[in-house]
């Protein structure tokens, strides 16, 4: 049934409003109200109610009016109504129900005629109409008892009588199985509605976390690696005229450090083009340190290593080199000092890195950008682990981290 169109207000104030069905006949969402009627299933089940019908009318010929066109009519009406079952489950449910009232009442034979009540509100029930549904077969159930067992004697057939109170539990019992099978279904339906629920959150915190994952990844490699060329390019522009040896420097240690940038960002950007896949080249980690301390001199930071390089699990290690380069970085940035310690211990299956540097802070962001600490206590935490970082008493600034030795694969 396509919407109508309602006339315009005399007074011509607004375009014309749309009519809307009745709450009460709860039509479903948009989806489904375009999808195709059950054409096929509807007549399939008609021919069934209309040959069984004929069929019970032979055998109950002694006890039950002859089916006429009316009785076809009611059959075809109430097997009818269920292409609309989709669209307006609770109508159908009831139409379904009042239609078998009336056949019944009318003195026609037993049979089939209450398989279109049964699947009506088996669709009612399915659509979450479920007090709807079992009013139907309620009030169906009470006006089945009324006439068998009361108006019997006032309607068609003559000389009939009260069925068997077994008769009618045996009614009874198929009527409760048909709802609660719908039930049964219904609650799988809504389980796999929530479980698909369940999977699409689980995939957008999946894609948030690696989104989150690949920032802290540019950030890490792009700030201290420019906070290098930063450098370098201040230094070659100071000595271009005086020095251009030491420029020269300057530049060859731009043009390194640029280098290595591209090629970590190109394989951060590998693992959005492949998915899944392994990476080209291995995470950095710990073994890299004397990189990072090279790279660090090249901006004019002097930076000593207290302990033993560790070789802890993948994800710690990464996370450990990560921060101890943000750390680095952020002395180079923010602090007046040209020397910084890291100092590396195991024990106690964690490992434990401090960064220091004496100071003092060269600007507002002292210690470093809230970016760069807000990536560093988000890996430590992505890993069980903990990040302290802020000024110490004797000045200075301290970032010390504890991150576990080696972490699960499902963390």
């Amino acid at each position: 049934m396509e919407e109508q169109e309602a006339p315009a207000s005399p007074a011509g104030d607004g375009p014309p409003r749309r009519w809307h069905a009745p709450p009460g006949w709860n039509r479903r969402n948009d989806e489904e109200h375009r999808a195709r009627r059950p054409w096929r299933s509807t007549l399939l089940l008609t021919a069934f109610v209309l040959l069984g019908s004929t069929f019970a009318a032979h055998a109950q010929h002694d006890d039950r009016l002859a089916l006429d066109f009316f009785a076809r009519a009611l059959l075809v009406t109430g097997s009818g109504l269920l292409l609309w079952r989709q669209r307006y489950p609770v109508f159908v449910a009831f139409g379904t129900a009042a239609v078998a009232l009336v056949y019944v009442a009318a003195g026609y034979p037993y049979g089939p005629v209450f398989l279109p009540v049964a699947v009506g509100c088996f669709s009612a029930v399915v659509a979450g109409h479920r007090r709807a549904a079992w009013t139907a077969v309620g009030l169906l159930w009470a006006g089945h008892l009324l006439v068998a067992h009361w108006l019997y004697r006032r309607l068609p057939p003559a000389g009939d009588g009260p069925p068997s109170w077994m008769q009618e539990i045996g009614i009874a019992t198929w009527v409760v199985a048909v709802l609660a099978l719908s039930e049964l279904v219904r609650v799988r339906r809504e389980q796999l509605a929530r479980d698909r629920a369940e999977r699409a959150q689980a995939a957008r915190r999946r894609a948030d976390e690696e989104r989150l994952r690949i920032a802290r990844e540019l950030h890490d490699v792009l700030a201290h690696s420019i906070s290098v060329i930063n450098v370098q390019a201040g230094v070659g522009l100071a000595l271009l005229d005086i020095d251009p040896e030491q420029a020269r420097t300057a530049l060859t240690t731009i043009k390194a450090a640029s280098k290595e940038a591209l090629g970590e960002v190109r394989q951060v950007l590998d693992t959005l083009r492949a998915p899944g896949e392994a990476p080209r080249a291995p995470a950095p980690g710990l073994d890299r340190l004397p990189e990072l301390v090279e790279q660090a001199a090249r901006a004019g930071l002097t930076v000593e290593i207290e302990g033993e390089v560790p070789t802890p699990g993948p994800g710690t290690d990464l996370a450990a080199f990560r921060i101890v380069q943000e750390a680095l970085t952020n002395v180079v940035r923010h602090s007046g000092s040209r020397r910084a310690r890291v100092r590396l211990e195991h024990a106690e299956g964690a490992l434990r890195l401090r960064v220091d540097d004496d100071g003092p802070a060269t600007g507002a962001d002292a210690g470093g950008s809230g970016n760069g600490l807000a990536g560093m206590r988000e890996r430590a935490a992505a890993l069980g682990g903990t990040i302290e970082a802020g000024p110490r008493a004797d000045g200075g600034f301290r970032v010390l981290a504890v991150l576990p030795w080696k972490v699960k694969e499902n963390r």
